[in-house]
């Protein structure tokens, strides 16, 4: 794997999107080309690299995530692709550790992720002071201690740093551009690459360092799209994802998603929800784990 492609979602945060660039330019194997699939009308307005930088953009009320992330693999020419999601800053080997990793196996690999607290990027910026503060996210398994680990659940599958070859990616006919909005649809492409024999595999390197930004988990902010993905995907795959977000939703008594039938929403997230489930300044991520024991436990008092 030679030649590598970077491919970046974006909407919005385009502080986020400069330092992404810059981690590009700071890398010990440059990409052939950077390529941003924008879902918003205007285009962002980027330093010059030394690499090709292409905006593409990608129409679409709801967040178009699927459509994107093929939109970004058509419009590329590198023999493997890097996702990285817009608030993912690449450590220095991050493209030279996927070319080595698609080198060895035929399938998708899952990088490392650190997760920066508030006003860590603030400035200018070093590798050494973004490590000095990162943490590991707790909800989530680290990387194996050497190399490539095959990760035998589908569901293990993150999406904000992955890499894949692009011949794959295309043979695989990529992500289904149904999922529209936030949620599923990187679960239905790795339950598609399972059904399809290929490996999903987690490995040491392929590190990012995740921004900070404020978010919701569980993302009730999104109720609408992940209720209507997970039951696209039970359309699908006869059984629907996100089920520990929909578990939180139900105790929090926004849904009714008795089985066999249509999931129902009871009622829009109020300021209550939306706190208890906010990123706080402090958190360098939001940890859906507590947040649904804290809602169980106040469970016996939300009508079911």
């Amino acid at each position: 794997m030679s030649t590598v492609s970077v491919v970046t979602l974006a909407k919005g945060r385009p502080a986020h999107l400069a330092n992404v660039l810059r981690g590009l330019e700071r890398q010990t194997q440059k990409p052939v080309e950077f390529i941003v699939a924008v879902m918003q009308d205007d285009l962002y307005d980027l330093p010059q690299a030394s690499f090709p930088v292409r905006q593409i953009r990608v129409p679409g009320a709801a967040l178009p995530l699927a459509a994107a992330r093929n939109r970004g693999v058509a419009g590329a020419t590198g023999e493997a692709i890097v996702f990285l999601d817009v608030d993912c800053i690449p450590a220095p080997d991050l493209v030279a550790d996927y070319a080595a990793g698609l080198c060895a196996l035929d399938g998708l690999l899952m990088g490392e992720v650190l997760h920066l607290p508030e006003h860590a990027t603030a400035g200018d910026w070093t590798y050494e002071g973004l490590a000095s503060v990162a943490e590991k996210h707790s909800d989530r398994r680290g990387p194996p201690a050497t190399g490539l680990e095959i990760c035998p659940d589908y569901r293990c599958f993150w999406s904000l740093n992955f890499a894949i070859r692009r011949a794959t990616f295309l043979a695989s006919g990529g992500f289904d551009e149904r999922y529209t909005g936030y949620g599923g649809e990187d679960t239905d492409f790795g339950k598609a690459l399972d059904q399809g024999g290929l490996p999903i595999a987690w490995m040491k390197g392929g590190l990012a360092y995740h921004q900070y930004h404020p978010h919701h988990m569980p993302p009730v902010h999104h109720l609408d799209s992940v209720v209507r993905n997970a039951e696209l995907f039970e359309a699908k795959w006869g059984y629907r994802t996100m089920g520990h977000w929909l578990h939180a939703f139900r105790v929090m008594g926004l849904i009714d998603d008795t089985p066999d039938r249509p999931i129902r929403i009871l009622r829009r997230p109020d300021a209550d929800d939306l706190a208890l489930t906010g990123q706080q300044g402090h958190q360098p991520y939001t940890n859906s784990a507590s947040v649904i024991r804290a809602i169980e436990a106040r469970g016996a008092a939300v009508p079911a």
